[in-house]
């Protein structure tokens, strides 16, 4: 007796197997541009589970029940989905795409904010959160799907055996989001056929070329020194001078400058910090260009409440809820959000890295997503906008304030959101000055699976080269050189070990690539790790072709990670 829900195969015939052989080498593009099969909204979140199921009914493109609307408009650019709920709040979109898909693909995703050493090729995972985009290959051909970066939803994108799915996260906070009358245009979907004979990077770069929605803010390469990665906070303005002095002797003469960038610490305002001003005016006598990090949502305990995220976003974890930041819904927050980019750029700084605005303003960092972006139970004060919504609102704040001649860092910022905006964007976790499997795990696995964003997004910035006593120098050696040969931001954090004699001739030939803007290095073994060792380019001379790097000792990867 068959048991129920199995599916019962009969045996083939040579004839039948030949035709299913035929069958399986059928083109693996999945086509979604088109109306969807399905299209399923949700109220809210209860915990960790959508609620108040709404099935939509199919009416050519348009798909309606209880007084929610969906459209799906195929244009020239993509599919454009919209929504309106003029009388109900919406929290969730689920849209599905019937497929037949197949069973030996790889999948890759990409990830809400910055990536966790969590990104790689994967086979068919149907619980898999893909967040804005994802790529499949199979028989040398790479596909590509994701929604162009104005999407006003958090999207994420699921892939099993019948099908594709879409989710489109429209909250407010934790909560659906009231839009009133106005019509949402919550996403576009894109899709990109790729060919047998292209390299998979250069697939996904062209995909992510379809999804740019903002002409790209182009940078010159970015390179020289940050100092988190081995004064954690403790700098002052006269080691950060000190470190300015030294990179600037190991950059090559003349051409694109190095960065001198102060990360966190300076705002304390400890006598360590006597003038920004005059420190950024000091920086640059050294022939160097001054950053500066920020955080622009911080807010001071004895903010007026009215101007503050409620402590709700954080769920049970209360030890957060002394984390103030502002609601950039709120105006009177929208302007002293401002005048911390005002104030950075009236002392003169070349670059401002701001950071944390997803942490504060979603109360969760992108590891603790998954699918749900926020946890529910709470509002923005202005209740008829998205999160995404906002996100956008509050980078297209930040990069007026700033003025086009400042370059813009985006950490833990949303990047596909963040394109056409920021020039430079960390693309990952920390790095670290105190354990290398950090560095290994957060650092290399960003550099290689986020390098098809790289001067199409903007240029990524996979974070930093902490050379201290605590990581052997054999690892930060071979790190830096993938930095700056893969074209990237290559930033070290120059700890006293910085100025021996074999660190600073890497130091200085690192930067004298990373000047010229890479030699163009690409992970060549990137569909079997999470770590890529083995790269290669375009170079003339085949010793620079190719490098392979070694990652661990023969200890081995650390299974234990380090804050």
């Amino acid at each position: 007796m068959p048991i129920a829900g199995a599916e019962v195969r009969a045996l083939k015939t040579s004839g039948e197997e030949g035709s299913a052989k035929r069958s399986q080498r059928q083109p693996s593009f999945i086509d979604i541009l088109r109306p969807p099969d399905s299209v399923t909204v949700y109220s809210g979140f209860v915990k960790t589970l959508p609620t108040g199921m709404i099935s939509l009914q199919g009416q050519g493109q348009r798909w309606v029940a209880g007084g929610v609307t969906v459209e799906s408009n195929l244009e020239s650019d993509g599919l454009i989905l919209t929504l309106q709920a003029p009388s109900a709040a919406v929290a969730a979109v689920h849209v599905r795409w019937l497929a037949q898909i197949k069973s030996n693909l790889l999948v890759l995703g990409d990830a809400w904010e910055r990536s966790y050493g969590d990104l790689g090729w994967r086979n068919v995972i149907p619980e898999r959160v893909m967040p804005w985009y994802f790529a499949t290959h199979e028989e040398g051909a790479c596909h590509g799907y994701g929604v162009k970066t104005d999407a006003r939803a958090l999207c994420f994108w699921q892939l099993d055996p019948e099908g594709v799915s879409l989710w489109l996260n429209v909250t407010n906070g934790g909560n659906g989001v009231e839009l009133g009358e106005r019509q949402l245009t919550m996403a576009t979907v894109v899709t990109r056929r790729g060919s047998e004979s292209e390299d998979p990077i250069d697939a996904i770069a062209s995909l992510c070329r379809a999804m740019c929605a903002r002409t790209s803010r182009r940078a010159s390469p970015i390179y020289g020194t940050n100092d988190w990665c081995y004064s954690y906070g403790h700098s002052t303005a006269e080691t950060i001078l000190r470190d300015t002095e030294f990179i600037v002797e190991l950059s090559p003469t003349g051409g694109v400058r190095p960065f001198s960038v102060i990360d966190g610490g300076w705002e304390n305002g400890t006598p360590a910090w006597p003038d920004m001003g005059r420190l950024a005016s000091d920086i640059k006598q050294r022939h160097a260009r001054p950053g500066l990090w920020i955080r622009p949502l911080e807010a001071p305990a004895d903010s007026a409440p009215h101007l503050l995220l409620p402590d709700l976003r954080f769920g049970d974890k209360q030890e957060r809820a002394r984390e103030y930041a502002y609601d950039p819904t709120v105006p009177e927050a929208l302007e002293k959000i401002a005048a911390k980019l005002r104030q950075a750029a009236s002392w003169g700084y070349e670059m401002v890295k701001h950071d944390f605005s997803t942490y504060d303003l979603l109360g969760q960092w992108g590891f603790e997503m998954g699918p749900q972006p926020t946890l529910p139970g709470w509002s923005l004060h202005d209740r008829s906008r998205t999160n995404a919504e906002v996100i956008a609102s509050l980078y297209a704040l930040i990069r007026e304030t700033a003025g086009d001649q400042i370059l813009l860092d985006g950490c833990n910022t949303v990047g596909h959101l963040g394109q056409g905006v920021f020039e430079l964007q960390r693309v990952g976790d920390d790095t670290s000055g105190h354990q290398w499997e950090r560095t290994r795990r957060m650092g290399v696995n960003t550099a290689a699976f986020r390098l098809p964003q790289n001067h199409v997004f903007f240029t990524i910035d996979p974070d930093l080269v902490g050379i201290t006593d605590a990581i052997p120098w054999e690892f930060n050696r071979q790190w830096l050189d993938l930095l700056a040969r893969s074209g990237a931001a290559t930033l070290v954090s120059p700890g006293p070990p910085a100025r021996g004699v074999e660190e600073r001739a890497a130091i200085r030939s690192a930067f004298q690539i990373a000047a010229s803007g890479g030699v163009g290095a690409k992970p060549l073994d990137w569909m079997k790790t999470g770590t890529p060792e083995d790269w290669g380019s375009s170079q003339r001379e085949k010793s620079d072709r190719e490098r392979h790097y070694r990652w661990s000792d023969g200890a081995g990867a650390s299974p234990f990670l380090g804050p």
